[in-house]
C-alpha cells in the first residue's frame, strides 16, 4: 500500500529486487524513498532513467518499464507522490469500486488535512481530517471505503437528485448496505441534505434501486394515494430469477421503471421476456420512463390506477395539488 519495503530480504540485486516489488505490490511503481530502502543507491536510479529502463511517472515516482503506463500505475504514482496517508477518493475512488465505468477526467486524492503537498497536473487534491479513518485498511492502490466514497460524491454533488443517486446506486449494486452508509453518515459531523439521504437509505432498504424509482415512489404512488407495491419482486422460472421494479400483488399488476436512454439488445430481449412470461401468468405490465415519472406523473398514476382497479382495487386515487391532472 504504498509502504517501505524495509527489512524484505532478497537475494537478488538491488536493481532486480526493486523490480519485481514494485510489481509485485505496486504495478510496477516505485517511489525514490523506497527504492533507496531496498538498496539502490542514488547514481543507479538516474542510470536506470537515463537508460529508458525506468521512467518517471511524477517527480520522485517511477515506472519501473518500458513503456505508456497503465492508468493503474498512474494511480499509484499519484498515492505515492501524494504521501502515505493519502487516498484515492471521489470519482477515482468510485472507478476502482466499480460505481461507474468511466474514468475521472483528474485523478482524485485525499490527503490529510495541513499536509504540504505539490500541486500534481490532471490531480484533484481534497484535504481531510479523517482520511486514515476513510482509507480502506487492504485494498491497493489505497482508496477510501466504499461508504466514504459515496458519501464524498454525494457531498460533491451539483444537486440534491445526483447525490441521492449515489446513495441507489452503491445499494442496488450491492457494493454496500443502507445500514454501513447510515453508520458512516453518523460518524460525519457536518453533511448536506443529511435527512434526505437518510430517507433514501430508508427507501433503499424496502427495494428503491434507483433515483427514477425514488421519484415514482415520491411523485407517483405516494401523493397520488396509490396502494402500496413491493420493490424488486423476484419471480422465481427454472434456474432463472427474474426481478420486477413495483408490483402490486393482489392486483396482478407490475410497473416497470427504465431510465435508460436505449437498452443492449440483450438486456431488452431479457425484458421482452420476462414481461410475456408474466402476461402468460396473467400479470399486466406497465412500463414507463423518465419523462413519463418526472412529467406526465398525474396522468400515470391515474393509468396505474385504472389497470389497478379492472384487477379488484376498491381505492379511489387522489390529487396530489391544485393542479393536479388525474382522472379520478
Amino acid at each position: 500500500m504504498g509502504t517501505s519495503p524495509s527489512g524484505r530480504r532478497d537475494g537478488r540485486a538491488p536493481a532486480a529486487a526493486a523490480q519485481a516489488w514494485a510489481a509485485e505490490y505496486q504495478d510496477g511503481v516505485i517511489s525514490r524513498a523506497q527504492a533507496l530502502d531496498l538498496g539502490l543507491t542514488s547514481n543507479t536510479i538516474a542510470w536506470r532513467l537515463q537508460r529508458g529502463l525506468w521512467q518517471r511517472v511524477l517527480p520522485g515516482v517511477y515506472a519501473t518499464f518500458s513503456g505508456e503506463p497503465a492508468r493503474q500505475c498512474r494511480l499509484w504514482a499519484v498515492t505515492l507522490r501524494a504521501g502515505p496517508c493519502s487516498a484515492l477518493s471521489h470519482r477515482t475512488a468510485a472507478e476502482l469500486w466499480g460505481l461507474t465505468t468511466e474514468p475521472s477526467a483528474g485523478i482524485h486524492v485525499t490527503v490529510p488535512r495541513g499536509t504540504p503537498v505539490t500541486r500534481m497536473p490532471g490531480v484533484v487534491l481534497h484535504y481531510s481530517g479523517r482520511v486514515v479513518a476513510a482509507r480502506h485498511p487492504v485494498l491497493t492502490p489505497p482508496r477510501t471505503r466504499i461508504e466514504e466514497t459515496v458519501l464524498d460524491l454525494a457531498q460533491a454533488a451539483a444537486s440534491r437528485d445526483e447525490a441521492l443517486a449515489w446513495i441507489f446506486r452503491s445499494c442496488a449494486g450491492r457494493r454496500t448496505t443502507p445500514e454501513h452508509l447510515a453508520e458512516a453518515m453518523r460518524l460525519r459531523q457536518r453533511i448536506r441534505w443529511r435527512a434526505d439521504l437518510a430517507r433514501a437509505l430508508g427507501e433503499a432498504i424496502s427495494g428503491v434501486h434507483s433515483l427514477l424509482e425514488h421519484r415514482y415512489l415520491n411523485g407517483v404512488e405516494r401523493p397520488h394515494g396509490l396502494p402500496a407495491g413491493k420493490r424488486q419482486l423476484i419471480t422465481q422460472r427454472g434456474s432463472r430469477r427474474q426481478y420486477s421494479d413495483v408490483a402490486y400483488e393482489e392486483y396482478d399488476t407490475l410497473v416497470e421503471l427504465d431510465g435508460r436512454a436505449a437498452h443492449p439488445e440483450a438486456s431488452r430481449w431479457r425484458d421482452i421476456r420476462r414481461d410475456n412470461a408474466n402476461a402468460a401468468d396473467g400479470r399486466v405490465t406497465l412500463r414507463y420512463g423518465w419523462t413519463e415519472v418526472c412529467e406526465s406523473s398525474c396522468e400515470m398514476a391515474g393509468e396505474i390506477a385504472r389497470a389497478l382497479c379492472r384487477r379488484g382495487w376498491t381505492g379511489t386515487p387522489r390529487r396530489c395539488g391544485a393542479r393536479c391532472r388525474i382522472d379520478t
